[in-house]
């Protein structure tokens, strides 16, 4: 490792919600579905949206606030390091209410600093949220949205075991334009059972007539550990997948979308600010059941070291630790040498205009003269950029990232 007398980088913050209604067969995250919990349930009247139970709100609160302060414990800095970007990921966040937002925020900024312009996103589920929720979203301090859609075809959604319709999806975005959100995003797929193009063009069509600032929009995959893994449904073959991907592009560029990630496109200066702290390999704290974090210090020798840390999965687990009294810590990982070229790499190359070099050393603490071996091979089979103040992809690499990221493995 090389010394070195340079600031951290920017730091965001990641809360996860683990609850959803039901378990979607093609989902991997660590959600549990909320009537499959025992002793955790569900507040839903007649015609009413499903919403987290009271109590259980409450408590989780009270343990996402200690689960911050034993990260504070073991990373004193962090208070004086401004949070740049929130974003609550599930699950289903938009379950929890706006007084449960509200509380946290409370006890949040009595912890930590948040920049003036904090981008703030909360993943809300159509089938979950209405006009009141929304207001109530925005007031608590939330700016931004990140609406799982999916897709707007009914019989798609049914497939994909969504619990909203695509008029609901649509009702919901409008529900959010009249609540104040002008800065959201749609989440679609593509390449799902028996998808042909034209259908996949329609989604991003409707995607489009909705007017979002960002779209992310990727490929169907059947994770191990899933319904859809253990009985796979029939999906697209790969020729089709090929030419939905194109023209899938192709259209979003077309609308004024820039494709600035592998699977995400924005609207000029819409690009998500969190995303972009972890693509380029900056920290994040990690709150709520298996949330996963990422801290970068300086040891008593000048030299950077850099932690990985991740929370107990099960959310009665989690709550359990807060009655305890104890930390809520599964695990930790420093990462070494060998292992942090191909971590920086498999971020910074998603992005089209990759990242500049100057930033290698000061995220890893490493020399990216060590790296240059395995630069030039790919620079002369023209997988590489030919801006020697750039790490990135050229546009074939970029197309075969897999290819360019191997070499970056155990350095």
């Amino acid at each position: 490792m090389i010394e070195l007398a340079k600031p951290l980088p920017p730091l965001s913050l990641y809360v996860h919600l683990p609850w959803c209604v039901q378990k979607c067969p093609y989902c991997d995250f660590n959600s549990h579905a909320l009537e499959a919990r025992a002793g955790v349930g569900m507040n839903k009247g007649a015609g009413a949206k499903p919403r987290l139970d009271a109590l259980v709100e409450k408590q989780y609160v009270q343990a996402l606030l200690a689960d911050l302060d034993f990260d504070l414990l073991a990373f004193p800095n962090v208070a004086e390091r401004p949070i740049v970007s929130i974003f609550f990921g599930g699950g289903t966040p938009s379950l929890m209410s706006p007084q449960g937002y509200h509380a946290f925020f409370a006890g949040l900024k009595n912890r930590l600093q948040l920049v003036a312009d904090c981008e703030i996103t909360l993943e809300a589920n159509p089938g979950t949220v209405e006009q009141g929720k929304f207001s109530g979203y925005r007031e608590a301090g939330i700016n931004r949205l990140s609406m799982g859609v999916q897709s707007f075809a009914d019989q798609q959604l049914k497939a994909l075991g969504r619990i909203h319709s695509g008029q609901e999806a649509v009702t919901a975005v409008a529900a959010a334009r009249k609540a104040g959100f002008d800065n959201f995003n749609l989440d679609l797929m593509h390449g799902l059972p028996e998808q042909t193009q034209s259908l996949a063009l329609a989604d991003i069509q409707q995607a489009l007539d909705l007017q979002p600032t960002h779209l992310s929009w990727y490929q169907l995959t059947l994770e191990p550990n899933t319904e859809f893994y253990r009985r796979p449904p029939k999906l697209p073959e790969e020729d089709t997948l090929a030419a939905i991907q194109d023209a899938g592009s192709e259209l979003l560029q077309q609308a004024g979308f820039i494709h600035y990630e592998v699977s995400a496109f924005a609207q000029a200066g819409k690009q998500a600010r969190h995303n972009l702290n972890y693509w380029r390999f900056g920290d994040y704290l990690g709150l709520g059941a298996g949330a996963h974090g990422k801290l970068s210090r300086f040891n008593s020798s000048g030299e950077l070291v850099i932690e990985r840390r991740w929370k107990t999965r099960q959310p009665q687990a989690y709550l359990s630790r807060l009655i305890e009294g104890r930390d809520f810590l599964a695990g930790t990982e420093v990462l070494t040498p060998d292992e942090l070229p191909i971590e920086f790499m498999m971020n910074a190359l998603r992005l089209a205009e990759g990242v500049e070099a100057k930033s290698y050393p000061l995220r890893t603490g490493l020399t990216l003269a060590d790296l240059q071996p395995q630069i030039q091979s790919l620079k002369q089979r023209e997988l590489w950029t030919t801006d020697e103040s750039k790490i990135a992809c050229s546009a074939l690499g970029w197309r075969w990232l897999n290819t360019v990221l191997e070499p970056f493995i155990k350095i």
